[in-house]
């Protein structure tokens, strides 16, 4: 039996998050200045919730996060992102592989 292949979106797409409302589990720190890592993110978040708005700055949107740790990892050497664990319940449900 053949089993038909499904690209990375179709798979994302069976994903469900439960955001906790107003406990975001990722910070960007206040910065002048964002660090090339900080600005980086904006192009290597896998989920795309890194964004700079029109005054520089770096933002999150922490809705659709994947929890893969890819701004943790980019950031700890400068340390402009803090990031914890979603409390019990909330964050990411994988449905599909």
């Amino acid at each position: 039996m053949l089993t038909q292949t499904r690209n990375v979106e179709e798979k994302l797409y069976f994903n469900r998050f439960v955001v906790d409302a107003g406990r975001p589990h990722i910070t960007v720190r206040p910065h002048e200045r964002p660090s090339a890592e900080l600005r980086s993110l904006t192009h290597m978040c896998p989920a795309g919730c890194y964004s700079q708005n029109e005054a520089g700055q770096v933002e999150i949107a922490t809705d659709g996060c994947l929890e893969c740790g890819t701004c943790r990892i980019v950031t700890a050497r400068t340390g402009e992102v803090e990031w914890n664990y979603p409390r019990g319940g909330f964050g990411i449900l994988y449905k599909f592989g």
